[in-house]
């Protein structure tokens, strides 16, 4: 079995922590890119941007259903997403605030569609 991180361990920084520092710390989005690529299956790519692929879908109020058709996105993965926006821990709506700041926003989809 797998071994979790136990805050009781002295001295180690929490992985997940750790993970974002190396994000935070990359100078551009092809970086990001390539850590990414690196990092995660093809499969844990697909489902993480296709999570951040909805959000704007989510944030403009559209129907699960309709979100589904214009994205190919499970209504289950779009419910998620919408229960973090809602009641997660903030982390979508710091990127959506710092791309804002950057001027960054995430690449319109076929339907023209950013945040």
């Amino acid at each position: 079995m797998k071994r979790r991180f136990i805050e009781s361990e002295a001295g180690l920084e929490d992985p997940i922590v750790s993970l974002g520092k190396a994000l935070a710390a990359l100078d551009n989005p092809v970086e990001a890119k390539a850590f990414l690529q690196d990092l995660c299956t093809p499969a844990e790519l697909e489902a993480l941007s296709d999570r951040w692929r909805v959000v704007p879908y989510i944030l403009e109020g559209l129907a699960y259903r309709e979100i589904h058709e214009r994205c190919s996105v499970s209504v289950t993965t779009i419910g998620r997403v919408a229960r973090c926006l809602a009641s997660g821990h903030g982390g979508y709506q710091a990127a959506i605030r710092a791309l804002k700041r950057r001027s960054l926003q995430p690449a319109a989809d076929a339907t023209g569609v950013g945040l």
